[in-house]
């Protein structure tokens, strides 16, 4: 099968092949360190150009820059070293560095506009724009979708993938929407957390390389739940608080959303449980790339400088075979650590199977009654010995999850990258799953959410809302499709559900059409479908109550295996959008430019210019700037797919 991709994404390609180097080098002491920062310009008008990919070129260091252009990268051995800045519709350009002892190296870059290839075919469409995905069927006939948006003219360059033939392989499971349902007859909406946000990070790849990315590769939730919440700590006797907002959909005006949050309480990580990690690396001929397996190293580095002495790390490595690198060893001991990991090179074929049965065997071997147990999975998902198919994989999987030790899965690479099989993996492994292409994501990961990654304070959370009928007449969740669960399964506490992590949030939205005054029905009156042996009734203390649905909750703290119940009901407490709080305003402008990038049939009237307005205006205090950084995404998704 042949599909076009964006011209744009083939410069990409060919840059990354030639950026590609087995030679890594390892972070030195502070004394031998240095940084580089500067800032990257358009020549020609001055202005700062945001997502500039940085490479040093013969190592794993990279990096983007900022919304002002800006850049630093920090921790660079000293020495002299060639810095090349890519960005696409401009000419690369490299740049001869030295890197002193204590110092920074200051660099002003400004980047030439180079003129589009002649290969280009030229899609516009005056009414709407349009952004074909078009592949070729076996026969040769040409099938295309398209994305659709607010009235806007498209330019995109297209070019067969067979251009790049054994390149791109990368599986994504198809996504199918939820739909409107009946609360006559329907009354209840039962789900499991999610608190991954891989697809976020992978949307920011394809955005920041001018390519559009899949609709199969958006899930909505995680977009959503990548942000912080400035929701209070819960002080109750529950590891977690609910919080609700009732408000506007600025896409649909015949419709309410009701933004649904939980707050996860932080914990003391000075007074945190002992861990006991394994690093589970795949080291096979797929991870040789800059992108992979020397950022792997990278990022684990991360979070072993965070680890203390009571804490524990082993490394198992797969390829054609797998093996123990590093028993478990006290974290106390990171030259030791440090020293196994940066030795590790890639080479071989790809026995995943036989790789998790290890590491498990080995976080087993060594297990902490009470303490944080973990592997830490870092791979593309190319399993290609063994068991190896997403079926294999996920029974493997689901044998391992009452071992009492919890999955962490981290996403490498681009080109062959398996999201579909390591998200069904980290669903069905009591996991979390992350994706990681730069260094900063490996920094958010790995020190900025390190808690939340590594120390689950609940297990199998579960949500069931029961809708009035007598308020609102049909409901939606946006996203979430992969983790819809029967009504049974609520109170089954046999049914795997997801984790949460220490300080971890999670939100969730829906959407509902209520109920006019006029609807008011008496009591005793039939509603619903008419049945021949049945028909449904709504009580009547139902059409007299506030309540707009009733919320409950149900989990496990880690090491129990009978659920906990909590019950809230939320009452219809509108209030205009202008009077919103930052936190349900940006996480409905992120949910619409979701539905925008997956063309969502449920899309209504959302525009990306509304999607700014909202992320702007709710931006908050955004300590760590993701907001921010999620603003320039849009922006230079417009400017690229508007030309």
């Amino acid at each position: 099968m042949k599909r076009f991709f964006p011209l744009a994404a083939a410069g990409t390609f060919l840059l990354s092949a030639l950026l590609i180097s087995a030679t890594y080098y390892a972070p030195l002491p502070a004394a031998d360190e240095g940084q580089l920062q500067g800032t990257v310009t358009d020549a020609a008008t001055g202005e700062p150009l945001p997502f500039v990919q940085l490479t040093i070129e013969n190592t794993s260091y990279s990096d983007l820059t900022d919304l002002d252009g800006k850049f630093t990268m920090r921790h660079l051995p000293v020495g002299t070293y060639k810095v090349a800045f890519h960005l696409q519709g401009y000419a690369t350009h490299s740049e001869k560095v030295v890197i002193q002892a204590s110092k920074t190296t200051e660099v002003k870059i400004a980047l030439e506009v180079v003129a589009p290839p002649l290969e280009e075919v030229v899609i516009v469409q005056k009414e709407a724009m349009h952004i074909p995905v078009m592949s070729k069927t076996r026969d040769n006939s040409i099938a295309e979708s398209h994305y659709s948006s607010g009235a806007m003219t498209l330019t995109a360059p297209m070019v067969y993938e067979s251009d790049f033939e054994g390149f791109n392989t990368e599986e994504y499971d198809a996504i199918q929407e939820i739909g409107f349902r009946k609360v006559i007859g329907n009354p209840l909406s039962t789900f499991s957390i999610d608190v991954d946000n891989a697809s976020y990070s992978n949307i920011r790849r394809f955005i920041s390389n001018n390519q559009v990315p899949q609709k199969d590769i958006v899930r909505i939730e995680e977009m959503i739940n990548y942000f912080d919440y400035d929701y209070p700590q819960p002080k109750g006797e529950h590891p977690f608080q609910v919080f609700t907002e009732i408000s506007e959909n600025p896409w649909n005006d015949n419709t309410k959303l009701i933004m649904i949050g939980l707050q996860g309480k932080d914990i003391d990580y000075s007074k945190a449980d002992p861990s006991n990690l394994v690093f589970l690396m795949d080291v096979s001929g797929s991870m040789g790339q800059a992108n992979k397996l020397p950022l792997v190293k990278q990022s684990l580095n991360k979070l072993i400088d965070q680890l203390s002495e009571k804490d524990r790390i082993a490394i198992v490595v797969y390829a054609g075979a797998a093996g123990l690198v590093l028993p478990s060893t006290p974290a106390s001991d990171k030259a030791t650590i440090k020293k196994a990991l940066d030795n590790l090179q890639a080479g071989g074929s790809t026995a995943g199977g036989q790789g998790i049965e290890l590491a498990y065997k080995t976080a087993v071997d060594h297990l902490i009654e009470g303490g944080n147990n973990r592997v830490i999975l870092c791979t593309d998902g190319d399993f290609n010995v063994g068991a190896s198919s997403d079926a294999e994989m996920v029974r493997l999987i689901e044998e391992k999850r009452n071992s009492g030790v919890y999955l962490t899965i981290c996403g490498f690479g681009m080109g062959n990258y398996k999201d579909s099989k390591m998200e069904k993996i980290a669903n069905n492994g009591n996991g979390n799953y992350f994706y990681i292409y730069t260094e900063k994501e490996a920094e958010k990961v790995f020190v900025t959410d390190m808690r939340g990654t590594l120390f689950t304070i609940a297990k199998d959370v579960k949500l069931q809302i029961e809708f009035n009928p007598a308020k609102v007449e049909e409901y939606r969740l946006i996203g979430y499709e992969n983790r819809m669960l029967n009504k049974e399964d609520f109170d089954d506490d046999k049914k795997d559900a997801g984790e949460l992590g220490a300080g971890h949030r999670v939100t969730a939205i829906y959407e509902v059409k209520l109920k006019d005054n006029k609807d008011f029905a008496p009591q005793g009156t039939p509603e619903g479908e008419t049945l021949k042996y049945q028909s449904t009734q709504v009580n009547a203390q139902a059409y007299y109550s506030d309540d707009i649905m009733s919320l409950c909750m149900r989990y496990k703290k880690p090491g129990e295996d009978v659920s906990r119940l909590i019950e809230t009901t939320v009452v219809d407490n509108q209030i205009p959008l202008s009077q919103t709080s930052d936190n349900y305003r940006f996480a409905v402008a992120v949910a619409e430019f979701g539905l925008l990038l997956r063309d969502s049939e449920f899309k209504g009237d959302a525009r990306y210019e509304e999607v700014l307005q909202l992320a702007k205006g709710a931006k908050g205090k955004d300590e760590h700037g993701y907001r921010a950084e999620f603003i320039g995404m849009v922006e230079q998704f417009l400017t690229f797919a508007s030309k």
